[in-house]
């Protein structure tokens, strides 16, 4: 019995005693990632229903045009993420051959984001492609986006009858 209890502490001493350990030694695993220059509209669409666009004498009140500003909400995550605005006229829906109508309302409009404002007018351009007017570095932020048409014109004719539709694309794009 005697030596079954030595036997037993010797067992025990050689698991609590600890044996001289090596030097320790560390492996590593690499965390990459990347994170590519975005923009996203999170507020994209937005209107400006103007109603009647004719005062009374039949030519373009453009108060209905002018008057509101409408917001759209975006960021972009890059330094040199940039801002452009295409005015596109609006063009209603009777055309007309007699020079003193038109069914044309051209447009300049504008877009302030972080401070930057972008601008263009449709005057002079024909469609269906429009160009964008010269950009703005807005860089990385998230915020609001206003929106607005600075002047209305439809070169001081008389409207045709019918409906008249254009825009304002705001593009925000990130530098390459």
């Amino acid at each position: 019995m005697k030596k079954l209890v030595l036997a037993a502490l010797a067992a025990s001493a050689a698991i609590a005693t600890p044996a001289f350990a090596g030097t320790p030694d560390t492996g590593t695993v690499a965390v990459t990632g990347s994170v590519a220059g975005k923009c996203l509209f999170t507020t994209k669409n937005e209107s400006i229903p103007a109603g009647e666009l004719a005062g009374a004498d039949g030519k373009l009140d453009a108060t209905p045009l002018t008057s509101p500003t409408k917001t759209l909400v975006g960021w972009c995550n890059q330094s040199a993420s940039t801002m452009t605005v295409t005015a596109k006229p609006l063009i209603g829906s009777t055309p007309t051959t007699d020079a003193s109508f038109t069914n044309r309302i051209d447009i300049d409009a504008q877009a302030t984001a972080a401070g930057k404002t972008a601008t263009d007018s449709s005057t002079g351009e024909a469609g269906p492609t429009y160009t964008a007017g010269t950009g703005q570095i807005v860089g990385i932020f998230s915020g609001n986006i206003d929106v607005k048409i600075t002047a209305a014109s439809a070169g001081g004719k008389i409207l045709t009858q019918g409906n008249y539709n254009g825009s304002i694309d705001v593009t925000l794009t990130p530098a390459v």
